[in-house]
């Protein structure tokens, strides 16, 4: 299986990764653990609170990547917390995520430390360009959620795929997966299947061409399925997640 466990408060699963972690006898160097804060708990404060909360849910002595969920609200706040954090030993590393050019304008340059990672959706359908230029000059590494499309079927159908798919004696989701590799950007693709997890690591075997990269980057529509610049996000997202319900 992987070694790199991305969770969240608004997961609602820290609990059970924790056991899950202390239950595999992994040693905990060889394991990666990202979390995220949810909008209820940005401000200093609060954001504290949070982090100690999952440190305990996930039964670690740190965190090794700590993320902005979503970048609305007191995020100076919430960031000078997981600042913090980090000198601490809290959290090994500390970034956002869903972060677009323009929120990425608006907060960061509040922050004393640049993010590490800005956590984003990406796929050949979807490859940030701007976005992805704005972070290469500050160093900061783009980790893709949703890396397959969400399952897009166009996606996996597109001629250009197919057809590598064939010449590599590879799958669809291996050649996604493998031109975003080459792309330089982190992925890590969902999955409940050991047979598809098996599958999307098997990627290191091959590697496209020039040419066949600039056919994939071809493909890129400039749109997503979720916009985080669009208003009202951060209520509908509030409304959607409730992390202290149970309190």
């Amino acid at each position: 299986g992987y070694r790199h466990i991305d969770t969240a408060v608004a997961y609602f699963n820290e609990d059970e990764v924790g056991q899950a972690i202390k239950d595999s006898g992994i040693p905990r160097d060889q394991i990666w653990v990202t979390s995220k804060l949810w909008l209820q708990d940005y401000g200093f404060d609060a954001a504290s609170c949070a982090i100690d909360r999952s440190l305990t849910k996930l039964r670690l002595d740190y965190i090794d990547l700590y993320l902005i969920h979503q970048p609305y609200g007191d995020v100076p706040g919430a960031w000078q917390a997981m600042e913090a954090a980090q000198k601490a030993g809290k959290l090994k590393s500390i970034g956002v995520s869903n972060m677009t050019p323009t929120l990425w304008q608006k907060f960061v340059p509040q922050f004393e430390t640049i993010p590490a990672v800005n956590q984003v959706e990406f796929n050949p359908y979807f490859q940030q360009q701007p976005l992805r230029q704005l972070l290469a000059a500050q160093d900061v590494k783009l980790e893709a959620w949703a890396p397959l499309g969400q399952g897009n079927q166009a996606l996996f159908k597109e001629p250009i795929i197919q057809q590598l798919a064939i010449k590599y004696h590879k799958d669809a989701g291996q050649i996604i997966l493998r031109f975003e590799h080459q792309e330089g950007v982190i992925v890590f693709p969902k999955s409940v299947h050991s047979a598809r997890i098996k599958s999307n690591r098997d990627i290191f075997d091959f590697e496209l061409t020039s040419t066949e990269m600039a056919q994939l980057r071809a493909l890129d529509t400039g749109k997503g399925h979720h916009d985080p610049d669009a208003p009202g996000v951060s209520e509908q997202l509030l409304h959607a997640f409730d992390v202290h319900a149970d309190d």
